[in-house]
């Protein structure tokens, strides 16, 4: 078991995953990182679980009054954010452990992730005891910061919205709006019709008797006498 977590955690980082990951509880001041060559980087990834699967908005029964928030950083080569999970354990309902997870950090601006509950939540726990995570809270730490609601993409961006029949996600491109600077379009047809227009005329320019035209209408005292 252990060999197969450590090849698994080698073989994210190999292929340009996380190579470590950052622990942090802020209720209780406490921090520890882990190394992809660590046994502990292998379980805990296995625990939390994959990326991109659960619910958009934070399920109903998902009460987390009574719960610590622990924060794991996923980064790659050591300094790049790539993956965060923040933690919910409920003190009150041993077996209920949520996840919040947001993939793809680096172009996620929002954060926006997904909820769901930990598979095994006694021995995330039991995990997150032995890193030194569920210590007292401290005046000095604070609750945490818990995920925002999901939001929707910038202009021009791909997000992906749940179908309501089947909740499956369907991709969706986000336009701008069109009430909101359109009129630099109409600049567009305009200026390629003007470089066509004179791409075509040039060579009729070329052909013009220009110097018949200049000695018709030479200034100064040559052509006043030819005027005479």
């Amino acid at each position: 078991m252990t060999l197969t977590l450590m090849v698994w955690g080698a073989s994210d980082a190999a292929a340009g995953g996380p190579t470590s990951v950052l622990v942090t509880s802020p209720q209780s001041g406490q921090a520890t990182a882990l190394y992809y060559s660590d046994e502990q980087y292998g379980e805990l990834q296995e625990l939390l679980g994959p990326e991109g699967e659960g619910a958009r908005d934070k399920p109903p029964e998902a009460d987390l009054t009574h719960a610590r928030q622990i924060n794991v950083t996923w980064l790659a080569h050591d300094i790049s954010p790539y993956r965060i999970d923040r933690v919910f354990p409920v003190e009150s309902r041993p077996q209920a452990v949520w996840i919040h997870t947001a993939g793809d950090v680096p172009e996620n601006v929002n954060l926006n992730g997904y909820w769901h509950r930990a598979e095994q939540p006694a021995r995330l726990r039991a995990l997150l005891k032995q890193l030194g995570m569920t210590g007292k809270a401290t005046g000095d730490g604070y609750s945490g910061i818990p995920p925002a609601p999901w939001q929707s993409a910038g202009p021009g961006r791909t997000t992906t919205a749940p179908d309501p029949d089947t909740g499956t996600g369907t991709v969706r491109a986000s336009l701008p709006d069109k009430g909101q600077g359109t009129g630099w379009w109409w600049a567009i047809p305009g200026a390629a019709a003007g470089a066509v227009l004179a791409l075509v005329l040039r060579p009729f320019a070329a052909r013009l008797p220009l110097d018949r035209w200049r000695r018709r209408r030479e200034p100064g005292p040559r052509q006043e006498l030819r005027d005479m």
